[in-house]
């Protein structure tokens, strides 16, 4: 499992990663619609049905992810194919309701305001041929990631980062930056901020944050286009590569790429103390949020202004949107099997080595009850 973890984080998508697992595979086992015996780390023993082959597209920001669930899944079920295109949220949206992909994967809630008559909500049914259900799935803190010589822990608050991405402070020795490190030497180095180019759910969430918790400096609408200041690269690898490579740099990206590219990582301070990003920040803070769907269409909502001593506030959770009801029994049997095994304790549990926090067990349960409940 290690060397396929290593070799999916490299890839750029799943199908790099089904080559690898299926090279690292017994080539003499065949998917047999059997139970599978759970392979480490899975906590569950799998349904394999027979000729499985999905597709799904969606958020970047989960990619790492669920290439261990792919990886893990066919340590049993070998011959298994998924085919996951990391390529943005808005783009899995679009491939769901246009009937190119099995499943889409979005850090952002289909939308339910009218657009030329339309809603995201209403396509995604018409396409399904049934409601479209929300399965939280990872949870992919935000990192405000940066390049700074000799600063370690750097310590930010809402309106200093709304700032720096506003491009109203623009050096690394700005007093409102040195009044929330007392004791750190900053450089006068300019400030390089990155942002997504590419329609982003990322981008949307940390948006969410900034709006809620620093209203009066972030006044812009939330988006998935981004609406501050810097230089634009495309994904989640290039903000955080561009950041490597410019001293000064900083960008917002999910916990995964930001260890991936040895990064610094700001603690962030919402008015009840520097908060560090941790699997148990990150879970305080998915906890606290609070229902915003109905049966098993589990949306979250989010409070990103928290002030909860320990809950570290800047967060995704990235949602499988699947058909609760597919039109193709054979299908929506292969999408239940794989999306039980992603949502498994154990593979929950092992996404921290990749830079994800795992499902509050409470949650979890509420997820494998709606799977369950899939045709």
């Amino acid at each position: 499992m290690k060397t396929l973890r290593m070799a999916a984080l490299a890839s750029l998508t799943l199908v790099g990663a089904v080559a690898l697992a299926g090279c690292g595979s017994d080539d003499n086992r065949v998917s047999t619609g059997r139970q599978g015996a759970a392979p480490a780390g899975s906590g569950a023993a799998i349904d394999c049905p027979p000729d499985m082959s999905l597709t799904a597209q969606g958020s970047s920001a989960q990619k790492n992810a669920i290439q261990e669930a792919i990886a893990s899944y066919q340590d049993t079920c070998a011959g298994a194919k998924i085919d996951y295109n990391g390529n943005g949220s808005g783009a899995g949206i679009k491939a769901l309701i246009a009937d190119q992909a099995d499943f889409a994967g979005s850090d952002s809630t289909l939308k339910i305001e009218s657009e030329d008559g339309k809603t995201e909500v209403d396509d995604a049914a018409k396409a399904c041929g049934s409601p479209a259900l929300h399965l939280p799935m990872v949870t992919g803190p935000i990192a405000v990631a940066y390049n700074v010589q000799g600063v370690d822990g750097l310590i930010l608050d809402p309106d200093v980062t709304a700032k720096i991405f506003l491009r109203t402070i623009v050096t690394w020795n700005d007093p409102a930056i040195a009044a929330l490190n007392p004791g750190v030497t900053l450089p006068a180095t300019p400030i390089k901020p990155f942002f997504r180019s590419d329609e982003s759910g990322t981008t949307e969430n940390f948006t969410e944050y900034l709006a809620a918790a620093a209203p009066t400096t972030w006044t812009a609408q939330p988006d998935k286009a981004w609406t501050g200041k810097g230089e634009g690269k495309p994904k989640s690898d290039g903000v955080a590569q561009a950041v490597k490579g410019s001293a000064g740099g900083i960008t917002y990206a999910e916990w995964s790429y930001a260890k991936d590219n040895q990064l610094g990582i700001a603690r962030i301070d919402n008015g009840a103390g520097a908060v560090e990003l941790t699997p148990e920040s990150v879970g305080k803070a998915v906890t606290a949020a609070k229902a915003d769907g109905a049966g098993n269409d589990l949306r979250l909502k989010l409070d990103y202004s928290t002030k909860e001593v320990g809950a570290y506030p800047i967060l995704l959770v990235t949602y499988e949107i699947v058909c609760s009801q597919n039109k193709d029994a054979t299908r929506g049997a292969q999408i239940k099997s794989f999306l039980k095994h992603f949502a498994s304790r154990d593979v929950q549990a092992g996404l921290e080595e990749v830079g994800y926090a795992p499902l509050p067990d409470a949650l979890r349960a509420k997820v494998d009850s709606a799977i369950n409940a899939l045709q």
